[in-house]
């Protein structure tokens, strides 16, 4: 049998051997909703009939701007059947980023919630239009779609391209005919990048890509069917899609979850059976403290990837192993390369688990590591991972200068430091190039300190960031949140690190803060370290290192 290499091929194939086997489960409120394989294909295929009435065609750009709802599943292989391509918009996104999406992506059709958690869509909607047109008085403004309304939607919603109401009793209407124009080259989805370096870009990726690689994840984290994945990560971002697809792939069951509430959570993980978790360690940290307050059964639970935002990594992966002896494992991907691009297998020790990186999920995909000066270098020295494979995105959405991500000779850019493992295929990330710190002359990562003081018993979360002082020197300054109360004092935490560090690597200054300023975007929720940066370049003017955080 012919490997699927679209969406609609892998819907079809799915559907055939697991028809009956629930596909979806949305947590909604206090119940849920189910969809099988078969009612997922029929939903797509009437999806994709009312979306291609609606003016979609091959090539044409949807907005999906939900929450984990089934819908946001259905929207994905109906844009597929149709040729057309996926821009995920995560649902806390405001005005600003909004604008940026509708300049960007241009898309003929946006979809959105009637209503979901108070949020204003149809506000934010009308002040990006309008900051959108100011900057491009000739955007052609795309019609709004809503979902779960009794009724038409109003005419807030419409601005500019119209509004109507998509039935979520799509499954009920039977296609005429099947439009049947997806193909594996066509670009299906795209994901908005972090925007380190400025606007955020569009990654997009195409449907042969999408395909391989959720079978590759599959693989990689032993999904089976009958197996259940926590999907509580927005979609609209790789590191909530790529496991999703991957155990759709693999004919197991997702359960999705539209608003995280911890306690909540963590009694889904038993009462569904739960086997799989992806995450950054905010998120499964939340989780385990919930699971500890409330303990339930979670023997099914079995592998997991965990990307270390805030130091808890260890302490995730740990509790994991002790209470239901699941391996919860560091990965490495991005908008560009996909999530799980890399995960550590199974039999690893704890602290190899406790790294960014792993063994690559396809043979396809191949990493090197880079000099400045552009050689190779060799297993154990650090430098620039590059990528080659098919899991490298197909393009960025505009002329954001595509070709610089390149090398001559045709390796992704990652812009991450990491080196070789002796094991071909396998590479531990260290962090990004611009976050290494060269403190008394050594190259330093500020996760290995981060990584200590989080392990202090007093210590709930740890960052570190560098800024350089008036003469040129670089310094470590950190910040950490306190499990005490009162919180633990900076002047411990300090003789804590000069007791037990090399003296290079002690922060020059370190404070205890109430809480960290944080942003959510499409993989999670992390630490806005430009703004730490702008406290610690305040607080190297300062004489001690106790006190609050400006």
């Amino acid at each position: 049998m012919t490997a699927p290499d679209t969406l609609p091929a892998l819907l079809d194939d799915l559907a055939q051997r697991h028809g009956s086997a629930p596909a979806l489960i949305e947590r909604s409120g206090p119940g849920t909703r189910t969809c099988t394989y078969a009612e997922l294909l029929a939903d797509s295929l009437a999806t994709a009939e009312l979306l291609a009435a609606r003016g979609v065609r091959q090539g044409d750009m949807v907005g999906v701007w939900l929450p984990n709802w089934i819908e946001s599943v259905v929207l994905q292989f109906a844009a597929a059947e149709l040729g057309a391509a996926v821009v995920g918009i995560n649902t806390r996104y405001g005005v600003h980023e909004l604008a940026h999406l509708l300049l960007a992506a241009q898309p003929v059709g946006i979809v959105v919630p009637a209503g979901f958690h108070g949020l204003d869509f149809a506000g934010r909607l009308r002040e990006a239009s309008a900051q959108a047109l100011s900057a491009n008085a000739g955007l052609a403004l795309p019609w709004v779609a809503t979902l779960r309304r009794d009724s038409e939607p109003s005419e807030l919603l419409d601005i500019g391209g119209g509004s109507w109401l998509l039935r979520s009793d799509a499954s009920t209407r039977t296609p005429a005919v099947r439009p049947g124009h997806a193909r594996p080259s066509d670009l299906v989805s795209y994901f908005t990048t972090s925007g380190s370096t400025g606007q955020p870009k569009l990654a997009g990726h195409d449907q042969a890509s999408v395909v391989t690689h959720s079978l590759n994840v599959a693989a990689a984290l032993d999904m089976r069917p009958g197996d259940v994945f926590l999907s509580a990560l927005p979609l609209s971002g790789v590191f909530g899609f790529n496991p999703t697809m991957g155990m759709l792939s693999a004919g197991g069951c997702c359960l999705l979850v539209p608003v995280f509430a911890a306690d909540q959570v963590a009694a889904d993980l038993s009462a569904f059976g739960v086997t799989h978790v992806v995450g950054g360690d905010d998120l499964l940290g939340r989780l385990m403290d919930a699971a500890k307050e409330q303990p339930g059964d979670l023997s099914a639970l079995r592998r997991g990837g965990i990307a270390d935002f805030g130091g808890r990594m260890p302490d995730v992966i740990e509790w994991a192993q002790e209470t239901a002896d699941a391996e919860i494992s560091g990965l490495y991907g991005s908008s560009e390369l996909f999530a799980l691009t890399a995960v550590w297998q199974p039999g690893r020790t704890l602290s190899e688990r406790s790294r960014g990186g792993g063994r690559l999920v396809s043979p396809d995909i191949s990493v090197r590591v880079v000099a400045p000066d552009g050689g190779e270098l060799p297993s154990g020295q650090t430098g620039e991972l590059q990528f080659r494979g098919y899991n490298v995105l197909a393009r960025y959405l505009g002329d954001l200068g595509d070709r610089s991500i390149l090398t001559p000779d045709g390796w992704f850019r990652s812009g991450d430091l990491g080196h070789l493992t002796d094991t071909p295929g396998e590479f531990v990330f260290t962090c990004r190039a611009g976050d290494a710190l060269r403190l008394r002359g050594f190259l330093v990562e500020p996760a290995e300190i981060e990584r200590f003081l989080a392990g202090h018993p007093s210590v709930s979360q740890a960052k570190v960031v560098g800024v350089t002082d008036a003469s040129g020197r670089d310094h470590a300054v950190a910040y950490v949140t306190s499990r005490d109360t009162p919180p633990a004092e900076s002047v411990t935490l300090l003789d804590y690190c000069r007791a037990h560090l090399a003296p290079f690597k002690v922060p020059s200054r370190l404070r205890v803060v109430a809480e960290f300023p944080t942003t959510t975007g499409t993989n999670g929720e992390k630490i806005r370290t430009a703004e730490l940066r702008a406290w610690a370049a305040e607080d190297l003017g300062t004489p001690a290192s106790e006190g609050a955080a400006p």
